[in-house]
């Protein structure tokens, strides 16, 4: 395996030389929920994680989504709540100005004592697979897309989700108005520092559209040759979107599901191939794109149900899966087709790629990216066939052909848990930590809900 890199301590030196205001440092890691955990330290503290790297408990890796720790993992009490060793991430020592002019953030990724990755930093799975493409000359260009809404920091009466107000008008807004200028002007101060601040942290973020619901917007990140990197940019682009929105009166919520009645926050990951030169392999005159395109298709058309615990991975999750409502139902591929689950987009040869349009905006980039990669390297290796595109009506052609993914969370855990492709790509302890840490979610959700109106639950849990 070749082991990720770790930052250089010169890069430390270099970045306090260069901003001597900074007395404040965010490191964080990214848990197997997908949530960043870490600390703040004072900036004489930073150089020593660099020259040798911060002590954190190996727990904290499978708390649950609010912290709490999973027992039944045996990281715990069994493990004496032991630590391991966190070590910084190249290139991602910033400044963090919607923290304030003083501070700074830096990634951090988990090693055991003696150095080794490990094995359940999500950092470490996706880079696993990647080993997988490395081994066959095949390099992964991977770009995401996340969909979320900007809401108010007051709730209703009813502790419902009030959309946010126009920077304009002070008026929520109404309607869908889908790719509405006026709905994207509304919220033009946010946007417009959310794009300096992903410059200033060096991830590429491009355009934005007002998307199928009252503020909700989808912003893009470019195309990358590094698909680890494309993963650490969405994360660190969900932590200064949900900063950011804090400084204009309201929170950014990557919830898959905050009103039944709206569209849900879709995790959209485009995906290609290149070989060592560049060369994108996926590339054909044929608008389906090459034998290797529809290869990869195929395993993640054929394992897509495997990895719905991590596509979708909380019980809110499960309620974005509705038809005709733009979010995928069933194992379908197709060309220029909103409808399908996989789509190979319209545009030029060379521009040739699958849109995976499954997981939600809920999800971990890093376990997301490494579920379908390990589906679709599965599916060059084995030649899989995904079979016809689908033409026209995705959700009529799934129902016709009774195609369907798993619409329960209980179900969805226990096909993971089953899977051996999975647990080939992704590890066997990885697999059994993770199944572990989502029943003891379903068990405290069950708890949760006996007390709680149901509805109400789904839609602030």
């Amino acid at each position: 395996m070749t082991l990720p890199s770790v930052a250089d301590p010169q890069e430390c030196r270099d970045f306090l030389a260069a901003h001597p205001q900074v007395k404040y440092v965010d490191v964080f890691f990214t848990s197997m929920t997908g949530v960043p955990r870490g600390k703040r330290l004072r900036i004489h503290e930073l150089q020593a994680v660099y020259d040798y790297g911060r002590f954190l408990p190996g727990s904290i890796l499978v708390v649950d989504t609010q912290g709490a720790d999973c027992e039944d993992t045996g990281l715990v009490w069994e493990d004496g709540d032991a630590d391991r060793r966190a070590r910084p991430v190249p290139g991602t020592l910033t400044l963090a100005p919607w923290l304030g002019d003083d501070m700074a953030q830096v990634m951090l990724s988990m090693y055991e004592l003696d150095g080794t990755p490990n094995d359940l930093d999500p950092r470490h799975v996706l880079r696993r697979v990647l080993d997988r493409f490395a081994a066959d000359g095949l390099i992964p260009v991977a770009a995401c897309e996340l969909e979320y809404y900007l809401v108010d920091q007051q709730r209703g009466p009813g502790g419902e989700l009030l959309p946010a107000r126009s920077a304009q008008t002070g008026e929520r807004p109404q309607g869908i108005q889908v790719y509405g200028l006026p709905e994207l002007e509304a919220f033009a101060p946010f946007l417009r520092e959310l794009w300096d601040t992903c410059d200033v942290l060096g991830v590429p973020l491009e355009g934005a559209i007002s998307e199928f619901a009252p503020a909700q917007v989808e912003l893009t990140l470019k195309h990358k040759p590094d698909a680890l990197e494309a993963a650490d940019d969405a994360l660190r682009y969900k932590r200064a979107a949900k900063g950011v929105a804090l400084r204009h009166g309201c929170e950014a919520t990557f919830m898959a599901k905050p009103w039944a009645d709206r569209a849900g926050n879709g995790f959209h990951v485009h995906v290609s191939f290149n070989d060592a030169a560049g060369n994108n392999l996926c590339a054909a005159e044929d608008p389906e794109g090459s034998d290797l395109l529809r290869h990869a298709i195929g395993g993640m058309k054929v394992l897509m149900a495997e990895c719905m615990a991590i596509l979708a991975p909380n019980a809110n999750s499960y309620r974005r899966f509705k038809a005709n409502s733009y979010a995928p139902v069933a194992p379908t591929w197709g060309v220029n087709n909103r409808t399908v689950s996989l789509r190979v987009p319209a545009g030029p040869p060379p521009t040739r790629h699958v849109e995976h349009r499954v997981a939600g905006a809920d999800a971990n980039p890093y376990l997301v990216l490494a579920a379908l990669l390990a589906c679709a390297h599965h599916g060059i290796s084995q030649k899989i066939d995904p079979g016809p595109a689908v033409v026209g009506d995705g959700y009529a052609a799934a129902a016709q052909e009774k195609l369907r993914l798993p619409t329960d969370w209980y179900a969805a855990v226990n096909l993971f848990e089953g899977s051996s492709v999975l647990r080939d790509y992704l590890g066997d302890r990885f697999v059994e930590m993770f199944v572990s840490v989502k029943r003891t979610e379903q068990a405290r959700f069950a708890e949760v809900v006996t007390a709680l109106d149901y509805d109400w639950y789904l839609r602030n849990a």
